[in-house]
């Protein structure tokens, strides 16, 4: 990446307002279009959302889209429709067993509705807020029960896939456990053993960080500092790491950059979180000075290893080893082109990992010897929001669906739409897209107000 030193939010505040003024009719539309008959919307194809069958992990993005938008603009429409439809469809997923997304679909709506409440820009009865409440206390220890241990007596949350897989998307749907933990929940085990919710958050982030992020110390012949690995194999029978592998990747050796940007938005966002966790809770768990050591070390790996390995603009292609990336010659030193013949970018790993930045930036603001680190982690941001929130990965066509253009699914198994006459996919969107460039536009632009920093739990 080159990073533009002369960024400010200032300066981008046209391009954040102007986003937020676009996503506006953006979810209108869908809205006015979707028939739930059909599934969850997940993708576009043509600029339509589709479903696509696998887990449904994006409903959430959907109606925490609205949520957001009201956050920004204080239209009480999104805030209705997003109020409406998490009460009335959401329910099923607060004790979904199946799946690791609890983070993104229950904290994606639930908990943006409790976070308006406890900020006080909406008004909500006694039994209304209990209601949230109660909906994230569940959704944690949901979560946290679908529980493998490793041979160490950690463990982790595993995947949809199985107790062998460990996905390091899994590090941002940790904020689940962590609403959960904040409202005093607990998960009883057998015999009514109390579970500590924080506990396994931080054992879970451990094992990622030390499992599924490389530091360039020689632990294979493909150790480079801040790769990733989308996924992570134990043996279920003894909880023994096994080796690297990826679903979504080109390969366990090469990293995919959307598991790159949820281990960098997820390590970053956590660290805020644990600042306001008191030291006697985390004293069980190794104390506040390894905890924090471990989170820091793999934030800013992972994001030194985004900074290097991306084009000039901040915005990547799917996997940083991807097969046809060599035809493209340097690459890395020009702005990215997503309508290149060889291989697709990715909108919206460039989306998670700019609000990864910005909160890893601002994390190290605290420490006066780090402020050189949190300026250059913050400038990157600023300098991946200028490119994404602009021509050619803003989607002005008020036909188009979607937010963000140029966003990638699944590669492996090409479910992709390619346009006629072209060799890769482009042009699309994706809910999880769209949902974090809205994301990143409130959060920028509540800090340009001077509004609190947007995190998922109350400071």
């Amino acid at each position: 990446m080159r990073i533009n030193s002369h960024l400010t939010l200032g300066t981008l505040r046209p391009k954040i307002e102007g986003l937020i003024e676009l996503s506006a009719a953006k979810v209108r539309a869908l809205d006015e279009a979707w028939d739930f008959s059909h599934g969850t919307p997940v993708f576009t194809v043509q600029g339509r959302y589709t479903a696509r069958g696998w887990t449904e992990w994006t409903l959430g993005f959907m109606f925490g889209s609205a949520l957001l938008q009201f956050d920004a603009t204080d239209d009480p429409w999104f805030l209705e429709y997003g109020r409406r439809n998490t009460i009335e469809r959401m329910a099923n997923y607060l004790t979904h067993t199946g799946v690791h997304d609890h983070g993104f679909n229950i904290v994606s709506t639930y908990g943006n509705l409790a976070r308006l409440v406890k900020e006080g820009k909406i008004e909500a009865s006694a039994f209304e807020k209990e209601l949230y409440d109660l909906a994230l206390k569940a959704s944690g220890a949901v979560q946290a029960a679908r529980w493998s241990r490793t041979r160490d007596g950690r463990g982790y949350i595993y995947s949809f896939h199985g107790p062998h897989s460990l996905f390091v998307d899994t590090m941002r749907t940790l904020r689940s456990l962590a609403l959960a933990h904040h409202l005093g929940q607990v998960l009883l085990g057998e015999m009514d053993e109390r579970i500590s919710l924080l506990g396994r958050l931080i054992h879970h982030a451990a094992v990622t960080a030390e499992h599924s992020v490389y530091y360039g110390e020689g632990r294979d012949q493909f150790d480079v500092r801040g790769r990733v690995a989308h996924e992570s194999l134990f043996n279920p029978t003894n909880g023994a790491y096994r080796c690297p592998n990826t679903q979504q990747g080109y390969s366990p050796f090469t990293t995919w950059t959307r598991g790159l940007a949820w281990a960098m938005c997820g390590f970053a966002e956590q660290m805020e979180f644990l600042v306001t966790v008191p030291d006697n809770e985390l004293e069980p768990f190794g104390g506040r000075k390894e905890i924090e050591a471990t989170l820091l070390r793999a934030a800013e790996a992972t994001c030194d290893y985004y900074l290097e390995q991306t084009p000039a603009d901040g915005v990547p292609f799917w996997d940083t080893g991807a097969p046809r990336l060599l035809a493209l010659g340097d690459y890395l030193n020009k702005p990215s082109d997503p309508f290149n013949d060889h291989e697709p970018v990715d909108s919206s790993a460039a989306a998670i990992a700019a609000q990864g930045l910005w909160r890893l930036g601002s994390y190290l603001a605290q420490f006066p010897d780090r402020a050189p680190d949190s300026r250059r982690y913050q400038q990157a941001a600023l300098t991946i929001v200028s490119a994404l929130f602009d021509d050619p990965y803003l989607s002005r066509d008020q036909a188009h669906q979607g937010l963000i253009l140029h966003s990638i699914y699944h590669r492996p198994n090409g479910w992709d739409y390619t346009p006629p006459g072209r060799k890769i996919p482009c042009g699309e969107s994706s809910m999880w897209g769209d949902y974090h460039a809205r994301e990143l536009a409130v959060m920028l632009l509540r800090d340009l107000k001077g509004e609190p920093h947007l995190t998922f739990f109350e400071i």
